[in-house]
């Protein structure tokens, strides 16, 4: 079957959270991508983990950039900042001030800790999907419905972005339920909607505060935007991959 679109942009999100990291090509297994969701961010005071979508103490967290070195050493900026290692003292002291509270960067679990950490751990507020996939038509039909907002695929936090043609009056995805994918060599199985929340409408570089996403969203899709995958056959995805139908 011809190719219905093509891979337009790679993401992976070291730190729950925070800002993701591009890639040209990301290698995905069956539980999702390499070097995905290690990290999560806690206010030390109660160890609650950080819920942008939820509490305005947590809002400025997307801004904090992520990268991995090796695959498995985080490092954070925040804004004006340099970059650190982390987890460790000098980061999360960085990070609190930047939030204005103690707050601290720590491993998913004991399994995701660097070597040398002996810190305290951290569990994931929602089991992650194996791969988040979203179309620039979806995104195009969003636009449609808002004109004055900017649907940026950062506020979505997808981790395939595939650039494929506009549909009228449509959000393709969305009607993909079981049918499965080939992106490249990856084979995947749409297993359902991404459900968006108020994460989608924060500021962050480049595009302000706008409820006007989510309420588009809410009306016009039933909340969501994109699709989750699971995954059949691992592979790895580069930039430009074709899509195709299976």
């Amino acid at each position: 079957m011809a190719a219905v679109g093509a891979v337009t942009e790679l993401w992976r999100y070291p730190a729950s959270s925070l800002a993701g990291e591009r890639q040209d090509a990301i290698l995905v297994g069956h539980a999702g991508i390499e070097g995905d969701r290690l990290f999560g961010l806690v206010d030390v005071s109660d160890n609650e983990i950080a819920r942008p979508d939820r509490d305005v103490k947590w809002h400025k967290v997307p801004r904090i950039r992520t990268r991995l070195a090796n695959d498995r050493e985080l490092e954070i900026a925040v804004p004006d900042g340099d970059w650190l290692s982390a987890p460790g003292a000098e980061c999360d002291s960085a990070v609190s001030a930047y939030l204005g509270f103690a707050a601290s960067i720590r491993p998913f679990g004991r399994d995701n800790a660097p070597p040398t950490y002996a810190g305290p751990v951290t569990a994931a507020r929602y089991t992650k999907a194996p791969i988040h996939l979203l179309t620039t038509a979806s995104l195009a039909r969003l636009k449609a419905l808002h004109p004055e907002g900017v649907p940026d695929p950062r506020r979505f936090r997808p981790n395939i972005v595939v650039d494929m043609a506009a549909v009228e009056g449509s959000f393709p995805e969305t009607e993909w339920i079981g049918r499965k994918l080939a992106i490249g060599d990856l084979l995947v199985t749409v297993s359902e909607p991404c459900r968006r929340c108020g994460f989608t409408i924060i500021s962050q570089d480049g595009f302000e505060h706008d409820p006007g996403i989510l309420r588009n969203l809410v009306r016009h899709n039933a909340h969501n935007l994109g699709v989750y995958c699971t995954v059949d056959r691992p592979a790895s995805v580069e930039i430009g991959a074709p899509m195709r139908f299976v």
